[in-house]
């Protein structure tokens, strides 16, 4: 068991639970908000985007693209790192209801895999033609992946990460957060880091800043941010509210 000393944590629209502890979870809250932003956006544009529009349609096949590579990394880390250290800890001084709910977060995974799969289908079908029974296909298709992985992600931040604040330190935490930022392809740190700090609330912005450090922020601030935004404008453009 870690120490008992605990440090607020940082809490975000649509979270479901924010573990008191001795670890700092923001960069899994920050992830976490941003996911959720998107599903909601994803899910207000495919209602609103003229299904003729290929344009806009391909800015969106881009944009899912991205963002399932950093779901795929953010899971894959887990699944790797954070998941396996937890259930060793767990078998030496935790429950069985500990131990399952480990084993579920592994296994809901592999559950939203093919979801996300099904979506990047449809987006590349009308990325590439009119075709209104493939735009009815993803309605579907997003709206069970929103559903599903934001049920994934309140389940993780109620249980899972309540186990991360019982069983590892900071110092724990510190070097998994470090092999799982190492799998992220150099070329996709610009986007994830403009993409991590895009429509946060001010206490939300406020965190990302220190977590990340003033070179980090600068960079966003002065290089990434715009053209970031720009790009979130042309994907995004008939998006309702969602």
């Amino acid at each position: 068991m870690t120490s008992t000393s605990t440090q607020g944590q940082l809490t975000l629209p649509g979270q479901a639970a924010a573990p008191d502890g001795p670890v700092d979870l923001t960069p899994m809250f920050l992830m976490h908000h941003a996911f959720r932003r998107d599903l909601g956006n994803f899910a207000g544009a495919v209602r609103g985007t003229p299904v003729a529009d290929r344009a806009t349609w391909q800015a969106l096949d881009q944009r899912w693209q991205r963002f399932a590579t950093i779901l795929h990394h953010h899971h894959s880390g887990e699944d790797r790192f954070i998941w396996p250290e937890l259930v060793a800890a767990v078998e030496k001084g935790g429950s069985p209801e500990d131990l399952a709910t480990l084993e579920a977060m592994e296994a809901e995974h592999g559950e939203i895999d093919p979801m996300l799969e099904a979506c990047a289908r449809g987006f590349a079908t009308l990325a590439e033609r009119a075709d209104e029974a493939a735009h009815a296909a993803l309605v579907a298709d997003l709206t069970r992946t929103r559903e599903r992985l934001g049920a994934h992600l309140g389940h993780e931040e109620r249980d899972a990460l309540a186990l991360v604040q019982r069983f590892l330190t900071p110092a724990d935490w510190a070097r998994i957060d470090k092999q799982v930022g190492a799998g992220y392809p150099a070329k996709l740190i610009p986007f994830t880091l403009a993409w991590v700090m895009h429509d946060l609330p001010a206490e939300g912005r406020t965190a990302a800043a220190a977590f990340l450090g003033r070179p980090a922020h600068t960079l966003w601030s002065l290089a990434f941010r715009r053209p970031f935004e720009r790009k979130e404008r042309a994907a995004f453009r008939y998006a309702t509210a969602g």
